[in-house]
């Protein structure tokens, strides 16, 4: 689930996170991933990983531009 394989749960409705196709908006782009996600009211856990990795990495492409 995360790096370290640990449950995650949503601190606002105590709900298990399930990984779940969600969509970024960037400088007038769209793309989209699987993270973690709470079923009920819909909050997202982006890991550090993911911020500091591959979504790092889309923000400078989409800047180069």
């Amino acid at each position: 689930m995360n790096e370290n394989q640990k449950e995650i749960t949503c601190f606002r409705c105590g709900k298990k996170l399930q990984p779940a196709e969600t969509f970024f908006r960037y400088v007038g782009h769209t793309f989209h991933t699987d993270i973690l996600r709470c079923p009920e009211c819909g909050e997202v856990y982006i890991p550090e990983s993911l911020v500091r990795g591959r979504m790092k990495e889309v923000e400078k492409e989409l800047e180069d531009k």
